[in-house]
């Protein structure tokens, strides 16, 4: 009997999708539909902070969706003011606008730059500047501020934006002008190789936004509340943006995104020049004040450093000089490695360890941040199996 011919699917297929389907997950750990279980190092791409299924995520969710899910922006949603008064004073005074995703939050910071060139500055303000390796979103306007070409290049052309060499004060200072109304810059490039600028690059490049009245727009999408061990990114760097954007790991596996405007730029969208019809709804808002109400406890960041620096030395005693580089912040790490990572990727999933690639030769570690001490040794064990299964790809 000749073999049944596949089935087809309904779905556009845009996503390069693993034959893998997962039905449900508890903590760090997911289960497929054959029952097996796979430790979770990827948090659905560094979304599922809290884990999954966690108690208190999962209470409020069900508790807002039996009392009021959605209401449109047309009115006043108590849920929005609560998380802003919960996220503003551990960041920087300013003001809040929710939406759905990280690219929105991008598109909405990319048009306050343009606000802030046409009117404020009568346009005389006309450059944007991001750097190679960025990933700002796939939006039009989010896409014309990420670098990779890959990206770019079937939705030419897009909307004028210079791309510096990451890190390169230099460029940057010659770069630099009057004529520069804003700059794009992630403090952890979590899609080009999990990349960090050298010391005193950001600290550069806020006293030059400063002397040319440029705004200065951190990309905390990836590595905001929590991620990297602080509250923001930023606070590593002793420096304050005047716009901030987030998403991922606000909702806790809930799609909701956020910009935080600072004092000189909250007045710049106006009313009419900026919307969304489920932005910061009552539910995705309840989901987010839980999320951050966790993950802003003292003792919870301090775990999460610790189990960075569990993660950092094992990596480094597990693969030696076989890496060309273990580098990141807090519990986002990159395993730089000599070739494409994607089969010691594969390796892994057949070890039961979700694990997934940054930039062309990167392989990226960004479990939730409630590991244990006890599943992080569990991670490396699973990947040291994985890593013995492929090494000598990568040693060649």
């Amino acid at each position: 009997m000749a073999d049944s011919a596949p089935v087809p699917s309904f779905l556009v297929q845009n996503y390069a999708r693993n034959d893998l389907r997962f039905v449900r997950g508890q903590g760090c750990w997911l289960e497929d539909d054959r029952g097996r279980r796979y430790l979770d190092a990827f948090a659905g791409v560094a979304v599922c902070a809290l884990g999954h299924s966690h108690p208190a995520l999962t209470a409020t969710i069900a508790r807002q969706a039996a009392t009021l899910i959605h209401v449109s922006n047309h009115f006043q949603i108590p849920e929005q003011e609560n998380l802003a008064a919960a996220i503003v004073p551990q960041a920087f005074p300013g003001q809040m606008l929710f939406c759905n995703s990280g690219a929105e939050a991008n598109e909405a910071a990319y048009k306050a730059v343009r606000v802030w060139g046409n009117v404020v500055h009568g346009g005389r303000k006309t450059r944007v500047i991001s750097f190679t390796g960025a990933f700002h979103g796939r939006t039009i306007g989010a896409l014309a501020l990420t670098a990779n070409p890959k990206y770019r290049e079937p939705f030419a052309p897009l909307p004028p934006v210079e791309f510096l060499p990451y890190g390169d004060a230099g460029a940057l200072t010659q770069a630099m002008s009057k004529d520069v109304a804003g700059v794009f810059i992630e403090l952890v490039q979590g899609e080009g190789g999990v990349i960090i600028p050298p010391p005193g690059f950001l600290a550069h490049l806020r006293q030059l936004c400063d002397q040319h009245q440029a705004l200065l727009v951190i990309d905390e999408v990836q590595t905001g509340l929590g991620r990297t061990g602080r509250a923001f990114a930023f606070q590593h760097e002793g420096i304050i943006p005047d716009i901030m954007t987030l998403a991922k790991g606000l909702g806790g596996g809930v799609p909701i995104g956020a910009a935080l405007f600072g004092k000189q730029a909250c007045d710049l969208l106006k009313p009419g020049m900026h919307g969304t019809t489920f932005g910061g709804n009552p539910l995705a808002c309840a989901a987010a004040l839980t999320v951050v109400e966790h993950v802003l406890k003292p003792d919870f960041l301090a775990q999460v450093m610790e189990r960075s620096q569990q993660l950092d030395m094992g990596l480094r005693s597990l693969l030696g000089s076989s890496a060309l580089a273990v580098r990141g912040r807090g519990l986002l790490i990159g395993v730089q490695l000599k070739s494409d990572p994607k089969p010691l990727i594969d390796a892994a999933r057949e070890h039961g360890l979700i694990v997934g690639p940054s930039g062309n030769n990167t392989l990226r570690i960004a479990p939730p941040l409630i590991i244990s001490a006890v599943e992080v040794d569990q991670l490396l064990e699973r990947l040291g199996h994985a890593w013995r299964q492929v090494a000598t790809i990568y040693e060649t």
